[in-house]
């Protein structure tokens, strides 16, 4: 019975904190990606922030500051989280450029265990498998 009432207790506390939530809160949260997890674009970032600013021009006093600083912060946020994003996908291009670097050398070695037409074919083979 114990067990009931604390379990009754917590949903109703759950459900009454929830509608008391501020209304801009379902439409600026989570900036950081698109709908698919992608990191947004600064067209779409500028976008949200818009609206979110928008949302807030309905306010007074400090929930309408209080608005405002949310949107400004989820702006920043996005902002960031675009930002390393682009320089992770640089370096994942710096990563794989230097393995297929190291991958051709190693290739190219083991021609060098051959000799005569096999070392030339087998050089052919790896250059045109690495496009070079």
């Amino acid at each position: 019975m114990m067990k009931k009432t604390s379990t009754l207790l917590a949903a109703l506390t759950l459900a009454f904190g929830a509608a008391t939530l501020p209304a801009h809160a379902n439409n600026t949260a989570g900036m950081k990606s698109d709908q698919n997890g992608t990191p947004m674009t600064s067209d779409q970032i500028d976008a949200r922030y818009d609206a979110a600013k928008k949302q807030c021009d309905s306010m007074q006093g400090d929930q309408r500051d209080t608005c405002i600083k949310r949107a400004d912060a989820d702006k920043d946020k996005a902002e960031a989280q675009a930002k390393a994003a682009k320089e992770k996908a640089e370096a994942n291009r710096d990563v794989a450029k230097a393995e297929k670097e190291a991958d051709y050398d190693v290739a190219m070695k083991k021609c060098d265990e051959q000799s005569g037409d096999a070392k030339d074919k087998c050089q052919a083979d790896v250059k045109a498998r690495f496009g070079k």
